[in-house]
């Protein structure tokens, strides 16, 4: 089991809300830890801008609360009320992020009040309050994420699976009901790519030097996504043309395949290149066999297509795989002219800031 960064800041945020609450004498603390746990933020940027909508939306949603018991009591349906208004408020808003936390401080505040209400949702309030910066300052200061590495080892992982049904497929190895389970988790996990790659390009750098370096990874890891996309793509057409892929004439077919094998490692090999594992510099040979590649395919699928004992039907559905086996050639190209540029200009700064994992 591995425990990442977030969970660390939560335990770390909860601890230092429980002991700045009972240094200031405020009861119960778990309130303090319990509004900590909902304010943490899985980045610095995400941190500093959802800290004024946190105090916002809490002063509005103790204000709420306080007027409401004072007006109608704190019964459940009173509470019901106070929470369906703060919720509609905050979607109107566009604070829907900060709804949970909100509703929390409602439920605290309406809970049982005293005769010295005032007094009670107050106490009640700033409790709140030192969660929420009890988090914020762990945000600040503990544990800074490690979304590049996160980022590229999550690339690399998913990639490397797209890759490997891709050349099942091409040798009609694949099993299907494997392959439709691997799809659904493929394209979820591009899904969550996605979230930390803007999770990365939120992250700031304080040193100028520096900000140039993060410019261009942050269109590397653009580009990788959208090339590891692409391969998925044409995993997904591979798998729901396979029939007429299969019919087709043994020469398109071995054609089809030598261009993929050749596709997928070009990708291996850039991945790799990236965390200095292949030499930097792009051969001429490697770009001259890219732009051959593509070229050959494409006049062999043309040329069978004017066969006339070939079904044209069959051709028509065909047609989309190998689109996208040129597209996927023109992605894998541009990435390998983004790397070699990356490491090329400025050489000082393009510094890689990803570790290995941890078995």
């Amino acid at each position: 089991m591995k425990l990442g960064a977030r969970i660390f800041k939560t335990g770390l945020s909860i601890t230092l809300s429980l002991y700045v609450a009972m240094l200031l004498g405020l009861n119960p603390p778990m309130f303090a830890a319990l509004a900590a746990t909902f304010a943490i933020q899985p980045s610095i940027k995400k941190s500093f801008q959802t800290i004024l909508e946190q105090v916002q939306a809490n002063i509005l949603s103790a204000i709420l609360a306080i007027v409401f018991v004072l007006t109608f009591g704190h019964h459940p349906f009173v509470v019901g009320v106070v929470v369906i208004i703060v919720i509609a408020i905050n979607i109107k808003l566009k604070m829907e992020s900060i709804i949970p936390l909100a509703i929390v401080t409602v439920i605290i505040i309406m809970e049982t009040p005293t005769d010295d209400f005032i007094a009670f949702a107050s106490s009640r309030f700033f409790l709140i309050m030192v969660g929420v910066f009890s988090a914020f300052i762990v945000n600040l200061l503990f544990i800074p994420p490690k979304h590049e590495t996160q980022l590229y080892h999550k690339i690399s992982d998913t990639t490397e699976n797209i890759i490997k049904w891709i050349r099942l497929l091409t040798r009609y190895d694949a099993k299907q009901k494997m392959l439709k389970k691997d799809l659904s988790r493929l394209k979820e996990s591009m899904v969550k790519i996605t979230s930390l790659f803007l999770l990365y390009k939120e992250e700031r750098n304080y040193l100028r030097k520096r900000q140039y370096s993060k410019a261009r990874k942050v269109v590397l890891f653009r580009q990788m996504i959208a090339t590891s996309n692409k391969a998925l793509s044409i995993l997904k057409s591979l798998n729901r043309r396979e029939n007429e892929l299969h019919h087709m004439p043994d020469e398109l077919q071995s054609l089809i395949r030598e261009r993929l094998d050749y596709l997928t490692n070009y990708h291996e090999r850039i991945l790799l290149k990236y965390v200095g594992k292949v030499k930097t510099h792009t051969t001429e040979e490697s770009i001259q066999e890219v732009c051959l590649g593509k070229q050959e395919l494409t006049e062999l699928f043309i040329d069978f297509y004017k066969k006339k004992e070939i079904d044209s039907q069959e051709w028509l559905h065909l047609f989309p795989v190998i689109a996208k086996i040129v597209e996927y050639s023109d992605q894998l190209e541009y990435l390998d002219k983004l790397v070699d540029s990356f490491f090329k200009y400025h050489k000082q700064e393009n510094k890689v800031n990803i570790k290995d994992r941890e078995d």
